[in-house]
């Protein structure tokens, strides 16, 4: 099994402890940096890990910044992606085992090396019950996950929402947009019989 690891400037030394540790239990470890203790921000380095899981190039991951809140955050923002902030060995198994969790994300400010090992050893342990009753709550996961992720289109009934100018800038002509759409969706007629018609179509009664 392959596990990506990424972390922020803040957890750069755990990362490097649990490199070797996660090695050592056998696994293949793809590293997406940070690489130093330079300054950087969080969501880059959560969405380098996203990214890997989501491409199949790795199965499980590792995410660390100072808290593990803002990369558990980050993280959960990405499709497929199941980041759990555990400090604890049942978390960091049962995240698993019932919540076919996907990332263990680690406060590297919060806890030290050793904990650190345990829980990932916990973490990479664990697989996946399968019941029922946990695949049924997944199932709701991703159908709220997937609502959440569709675009929103502009339909008829929403172009009093419309509150941007043509280059995107926020604007207090809202009215006057929301007017200029209205008028152009009047303005677009039902098809008749005879236009249907005209394309092959058939109007469904």
């Amino acid at each position: 099994m392959r596990i990506v690891i990424g972390t922020d400037h803040a957890g750069f030394f755990l990362k490097k402890a649990l490199s070797a540790h996660i090695r050592k239990l056998g696994y293949q470890v793809v590293d997406v940096g940070a690489h130093g203790t330079d300054t950087v921000d969080y969501p880059d380095y959560a969405e380098l890990l996203g990214r890997t899981l989501i491409d199949g190039l790795a199965e499980r991951g590792v995410l660390i910044c100072g808290s593990g809140v803002g990369a558990s955050v980050a993280a959960n923002k990405m499709p497929g992606i199941r980041a759990g902030l555990c400090h604890d060995t049942y978390s960091a198994h049962q995240g698993v085992e019932h919540d076919d969790m996907n990332v263990l994300v680690l406060g590297g400010r919060v806890i030290g090396p050793e904990l650190a090992r345990e829980l990932v050893t916990a973490y990479l342990g664990a697989r996946f019950s399968g019941e029922e009753r946990h695949q049924r709550r997944l199932k709701k996961v991703f159908a709220l996950e997937e609502r959440m992720h569709k675009p929103r289109l502009i339909t008829p009934d929403r172009y009093d929402a419309v509150l941007l100018d043509m280059d995107g800038v926020i604007t207090d002509t809202a009215s006057l947009h929301a007017t200029c759409w209205k008028t152009t969706f009047d303005a677009v007629p039902s098809p008749s019989s005879s236009i249907c018609e005209g394309w092959g179509l058939k109007l469904q009664s």
